[in-house]
C-alpha cells in the first residue's frame, strides 16, 4: 500500500510541479503592452497628450528616437502648450476604437483658403503645414525650461519610465531648426504574475519528499517482514558452506574496480530527483509566483493636483467657463528650480557677470547685485551678498495660477552654514517661455514666527493691494513702513507694527539715522527720505486669512556742506566705488539705500500686529547731490 501511496504522489507531484513551470514558461502572458506610431511631418515640437499617455493603465515607459539630438520634457498640458504659443506642432492623441496613437498637425491660424468654393458646393478643408520657415525666427530650445516637472536629452534616442496622472503632456524636440524626433512608443505594464505557481511548484515538491519517504518506509518495512531463511547445509566443523561466487564475467562486470564505480554513480544519480524538486522549490520564491496577501494603499497621491476654477470677490465659484487655476509649481519642480538658482548665483557672483545676472534676478534683487558688483569691482576684499542656498526648502507657497506673470514664495534654508539666517525668496515668471527670475530676498529675522500657510500642492491665492479683509490693506504696508522709519513712534501707523525684533527700526530708522548723523563733522548736515519702491507688491494669503506680504523701499541719504565749503565720499568708501565719484563737491553727496521687506499682516479683527519676517538692504546708488 505504501508504494501505491508514493506512486500516486510522485504522479501528483509531477503533475504539480509541471503545471506550475507551464504558468511561468509556455502559459505565461506578456508583461507588457505597447503602442508606436512614426510621425513623418516636419514639425519642430510634438506633443504627447495625456490621453496617449493613459491608452493604458500604468507606468508609461517611453521611447523616443529619430533625430540627431532627442529632447523630452514632461508638464502640466496647459503650461505644455502655452509654452509652444502660435507656433505649428504635432499632437499625438490616442483613438481607442481603433486602439492606436494618432497625430495631426496643429496651426495657431487656419490657412484660408485662396480659392472659394461657390454657394452649395464643398469645401475642401486646406492641408496644414508646419514646415519651418528658413526666413523665420529661429525655433526656441525647450531645453532647461523651469516649466517642466522633469527633461531628459540624448544623442538619437530617449528612453524613460514615469508615472504621471492625469493632465501631464510630454513635449518632444530636437537641435535647433531639425524637426522633432518622430518615432514613438510607449509601453505599459502588465499584471503577469503568476500566483498560484509559487505554491504548486512547493507543492508537488512536498509530495515528491514524501512520496520518497513512503518508499523508504515501505523497502524498510518490506525487510522487516520477511520470514526466516530456510536451512542450509553445513560443511566440515559445523559451519555453513557458502555457494562458489560468480565470476566477474558471469556478472557481465569488466574486470577491475569499476562495478563498485557504477553502484556509485547508481547511487548519485537516484539522488538527483530528491535534489532537483527542492531546487525547483527554490526558484519560486519570486513575489510573482505568490499570492500577494498584502492589502492595497486606498489612495495614491497625483504628483500633481487637480485644477479647480477660480473664485469670485464673494468666495463663491466663477463661472464655468472660467479657467481653471492650480499652483504654480510643485515642489519638485522648485526644488530642481532653486538648484539651478544656486550653482546661477555662485558662479555669477564669483565672475561679477552683471551681464548673465538679469537672466535670473530682477527688481530689488536685481539693483543688489549690480551694485555689489561694481563695488567689488574697485574694492575687492568687498563682502559678496549672501548665496542663494539650494536647500532644503522649509517652505514652498506657490500662487493659485491661471496665467502669467506667476510667483512662489519659498525659503531656503543654509545647510552649509547653520549660523546664517534662512533667505525667503520671491519669485516670478513673467511669460511661459521666461524662467522664474528672483524679485526679492530677505534674511528671516532671528525667531521669525512664519504663520501656517497651504500646502504647495493647493496654493495660495494672491491679495488685491485694496482688499479690505486685513488690519492694512497690503497696498499701504509700504508707504506705511516708511512713514514708521523716518518718524519712529511719532508715526500714525506706528500702532500698526510691532516693534518687537525689528532691527531695521534700529538700523534705518530714527534710532539708526541719529546715529549716522553724529558720526559726521560739525560742517556737514545729513537729510534722510524714504520712498516706495518700484517693484510690485507681492501678496499671498496664509491659513488664518492673513497674508504674507513682501515689499520694498530705498532711503536716501543726503550729505551737504554747511559752511559754504565743499564734501565728497570717503576714500576707499563704497559710496565712492559704486558712484566713481572722487571729488568734492559744494552741492553734497548721496547714497540710496534699497530695503526690502516682508511682514506678516494679520486679518482684520486680530488683536495682532504687523509683524516684520525677514529683511535685506544693501547699497544701490551713490552720486553728487544734482
Amino acid at each position: 500500500m505504501r508504494f501505491v501511496l508514493a506512486i500516486l504522489a510522485f504522479a501528483a507531484a509531477a503533475v504539480m510541479v509541471g503545471f506550475g513551470i507551464a504558468q511561468r514558461t509556455v502559459f505565461l502572458e506578456p508583461d507588457k503592452v505597447a503602442l508606436g506610431t512614426v510621425v513623418e511631418n516636419q514639425a519642430e515640437y510634438i506633443v504627447l497628450q495625456p490621453e496617449a499617455l493613459a491608452a493604458h493603465e500604468g507606468k508609461q515607459s517611453i521611447t523616443v528616437s529619430g533625430g540627431q539630438a532627442v529632447f523630452l520634457s514632461y508638464g502640466r498640458t496647459a503650461d505644455v502648450l502655452a509654452w509652444i504659443g502660435d507656433e505649428p506642432h504635432t499632437s499625438v492623441g490616442y483613438d481607442a476604437e481603433s486602439g492606436e496613437f494618432t497625430d495631426e498637425v496643429v496651426v495657431a491660424q487656419p490657412v484660408e483658403d485662396s480659392n472659394p468654393a461657390a454657394p452649395g458646393e464643398a469645401t475642401a478643408e486646406p492641408e496644414a503645414t508646419a514646415e519651418p520657415d528658413p526666413e523665420g525666427e529661429p525655433v526656441v530650445l525647450p531645453a532647461g525650461s523651469d516649466l517642466w516637472l522633469d527633461e531628459l536629452t540624448g544623442d538619437r534616442t530617449v528612453s524613460t519610465t514615469v508615472d504621471v496622472p492625469e493632465g501631464i503632456a510630454v513635449l518632444l524636440a530636437s537641435s535647433e531648426g531639425e524637426p522633432a524626433p518622430g518615432r514613438i512608443t510607449v509601453s505599459w505594464p502588465l499584471d503577469n504574475s503568476t500566483p498560484w505557481a509559487g505554491p504548486l511548484i512547493a507543492g508537488g515538491a512536498l509530495l515528491f519528499l514524501i512520496g520518497a519517504l513512503l518508499v523508504v518506509w515501505g523497502v524498510i518495512g518490506h525487510r522487516r517482514s520477511r520470514g526466516p531463511r530456510r536451512n542450509l547445509p553445513k560443511g566440515p566443523k559445523g559451519k555453513l558452506m557458502r555457494a562458489p561466487r560468480p565470476s566477474r564475467a558471469s556478472r557481465g562486470l569488466p574486470s577491475g574496480s569499476g562495478g563498485h564505480r557504477s553502484r556509485g554513480q547508481a547511487r548519485r544519480i537516484a539522488i538527483v530527483p530528491v535534489l532537483l524538486v527542492p531546487a525547483l522549490a527554490l526558484t519560486a520564491c519570486s513575489p510573482d509566483y505568490w499570492p500577494d496577501l498584502e492589502a492595497a494603499p486606498e489612495t495614491t497621491a497625483a504628483t500633481t493636483p487637480p485644477a479647480t476654477t477660480g473664485t469670485g470677490d464673494d468666495g463663491e465659484a466663477a463661472e464655468d467657463d472660467a479657467p481653471a487655476v492650480t499652483p504654480a509649481v510643485t515642489v519638485p519642480q522648485m526644488e530642481r528650480i532653486m538648484r539651478r538658482i544656486a550653482v546661477f548665483t555662485t558662479e555669477v557672483d564669483e565672475a561679477r557677470d552683471t551681464a548673465r545676472l538679469s537672466e535670473r534676478f530682477t527688481g530689488p534683487a536685481l539693483e543688489a547685485r549690480e551694485a555689489n558688483y561694481t563695488i567689488r569691482g574697485s574694492l575687492p576684499d568687498h563682502p559678496k551678498l549672501p548665496a542663494i542656498p539650494a536647500s532644503p526648502l522649509t517652505l514652498t507657497l506657490p500662487q493659485q495660477a491661471a496665467g502669467w506673470p506667476r510667483t512662489v514664495l519659498t525659503i531656503a534654508q543654509n545647510n552649509d552654514d547653520e549660523t546664517v539666517a534662512p533667505t525667503a525668496l520671491v519669485l516670478q515668471q513673467e511669460t511661459p517661455r521666461d524662467n522664474y527670475k528672483i524679485l526679492y530676498a530677505t534674511a528671516l529675522v532671528p525667531d521669525a514666527d512664519v504663520p501656517e500657510v497651504a500646502p504647495a500642492s493647493i496654493g495660495a491665492p494672491p491679495i488685491n493691494p485694496e482688499f479690505k479683509g486685513l488690519v492694512m490693506p497690503t497696498g499701504q504696508i509700504a508707504p506705511a513702513y516708511a512713514d514708521v522709519l523716518i518718524k519712529g513712534d511719532e508715526s500714525e501707523f506706528a500702532p500698526f507694527f510691532d516693534p518687537e525684533g525689528d532691527v531695521i527700526r534700529q538700523q534705518l530708522g530714527v534710532e539708526g539715522q541719529q546715529a549716522i548723523a553724529a558720526a559726521l563733522p560739525e560742517t556737514a548736515d545729513i537729510a534722510f527720505s524714504n520712498a516706495v519702491g518700484d517693484s510690485p507688491t507681492v501678496a499671498l494669503a496664509t491659513n488664518d486669512s492673513g497674508a504674507l506680504v513682501t515689499v520694498s523701499l530705498t532711503q536716501t541719504e543726503k550729505v551737504t556742506p554747511n559752511d559754504g565749503g565743499t564734501i565728497g565720499f570717503e576714500s576707499g568708501a563704497p559710496g565712492a566705488a559704486l558712484s566713481g565719484f572722487d571729488e568734492k563737491s559744494a552741492k553734497g553727496v548721496q547714497r540710496v539705500i534699497g530695503i526690502q521687506l516682508m511682514f506678516y499682516v494679520p486679518a482684520i479683527g486680530s488683536d495682532e500686529q504687523i509683524r516684520l519676517l525677514g529683511w535685506s538692504e544693501s547699497l544701490i546708488g551713490a552720486s553728487e547731490v544734482p
